[in-house]
């Protein structure tokens, strides 16, 4: 999975869609997965470095991971035909 092209992103996790002008704000760990995938890391890659960053139980990361990949995908910030 990747970010849409036109998605701007800062470094703090403030996320912009120029195409429908919507704007979302993220928290610490979602802005940290927001740029392990502007990084271009795989869904593992981003998991395995934010549950050792933050130490958080394993299938509890991967559920709320899973909700918001669902929630990037609702709001067309991923390129979905892009997959890792």
């Amino acid at each position: 999975m990747r970010l849409a092209k036109n998605i701007a992103v800062s470094e703090t996790g403030f996320l912009f869609n120029p195409g429908s002008g919507d704007s979302f704000s993220c928290n610490p760990v979602a802005a940290d997965v927001i740029n392990l995938l502007k990084e271009g890391k795989s869904a593992a890659q981003i998991s395995a470095q934010i549950i050792s960053k933050y130490d958080v139980d394993e299938a509890e990361f991967e559920k709320d991971l899973q909700d918001f990949w669902m929630q990037l995908k609702e709001n067309n910030l991923l390129n979905t035909s892009a997959t890792k």
